[in-house]
């Protein structure tokens, strides 16, 4: 294995009371993780939930906490966002942090907008195209080319401008990313430039193995890239070392997989999907899982994907183990020297 670029995911949860403390607590591990060495932090988009809602809006905020770390969404549903309106956030990110951000994304039909009604919805949302062609239409959008021909000046206060996206961003339009689990994803992410994002989660279209599954899904994005930029897949699996845990941390830890492990025997629901099982035990138990995943030898990219309402200790114990026993093994060494680790709980 040569895993070369080492990251994880946060869910970013908080409480309904205090959502502050959980959104710097957010903040923080994104500091601890550069410090520690890793290359990527990313960040779940979700709605209607305790967790980050606006993906680029707590991008920016990180944009200023760190100096090296690449900064992720995985993954934006453009069903929810306007492709022009989103466009200029993503780009005022990327130029606040230096040309780090990384952005995830998913097509298809907001899956709250019937409950969300007249709130989100304008119009019958039967005329609304939430197909491949908005994702696509975003990347247009940060593109930055002339909007309009040479006549279509914006009168502003330093004088008249061509229309364009600003900021601009050079080479955020090929750092995009496309959350792919479907046959048809990973290949429209594959002829479209979209590098490919891969988690624990896929849909069993002509098999009830997920592995399999994954596998065929890495092959048909290789099959059908067509840009002229190298192309990168990044696997996201749940790892959740025991080492420095103590006792009752440990089991908690056990107890949480066993939890979930009931929905990867089997595909669910009408439309098969299928999970990986969590990585949940000793550095050295996880390896040898890992080295029986047979998608990992085919990608060169890692993403640790951090469960849900765990506290600050947890994700900072599991970061620092799975940087000290687990990394390295599979090949991966920090570009620089990273800092001293930082384990304590935040605030």
């Amino acid at each position: 294995m040569a895993i070369q670029q080492l990251g994880f995911l946060t869910p970013g949860n908080y409480t309904d009371t205090d959502p502050y403390t959980g959104l710097e607590q957010s903040l923080q591990l994104f500091q601890q993780g550069e410090d520690l060495g890793y290359d990527h932090a990313w960040v779940r988009q979700r709605h209607l939930e305790r967790a980050v809602s606006s993906a680029s809006v707590f991008l920016a905020a990180a944009s200023q906490r760190t100096r090296r770390i690449a900064l992720g969404t995985a993954v934006i549903q453009m069903g929810y966002e306007n492709p022009f309106r989103l466009a200029e956030d993503l780009a005022t990110v990327d130029v606040l942090s230096r040309g780090r951000l990384h952005v995830g994304l998913s097509a298809g039909a907001p899956p709250y907008g019937p409950l969300l009604g007249e709130r989100f919805l304008d119009g019958d949302a039967k005329d609304v195209d939430y197909s491949h062609q908005r994702v696509a239409r975003l990347r247009g959008n940060l593109q930055g080319g002339w909007i309009g021909d040479e006549n279509a000046l914006i009168p502003s206060p330093a004088g008249p401008q061509r229309a364009r996206l600003h900021p601009w961003a050079p080479g955020l339009d090929q750092r995009l990313w496309y959350g792919g689990g479907s046959r048809r994803s990973v290949e429209w992410a594959g002829r479209n430039g979209f590098h490919l994002l891969l988690g624990n989660i896929n849909t069993g279209e002509t098999s009830d193995d997920f592995y399999a599954t994954q596998r065929g899904h890495v092959a048909l994005f290789q099959q059908h890239w067509t840009a002229d930029y190298t192309p990168r897949i990044a696997l996201g699996r749940v790892i959740v070392p025991l080492d420095s845990a103590d006792a009752a941390t440990r089991q908690r830890y056990r107890a949480y997989a066993e939890s979930r492990k009931a929905r990867t025997l089997q595909p669910q629901g009408e439309r098969r999907t299928l999970f990986a099982p969590d990585l949940v035990g000793s550095s050295d138990e996880i390896l040898e899982q890992l080295r029986r995943d047979p998608v990992l030898p085919l990608v060169r990219e890692l993403r640790l994907e951090l469960p849900y309402d765990f506290a600050p200790q947890d994700y900072a114990q599991i970061l620092h183990d799975v940087l000290r026993s687990i990394a390295p093994a599979l090949g991966w060494r920090p570009v620089a020297e990273p800092a001293a680790p930082v384990l304590e709980a935040v605030l």
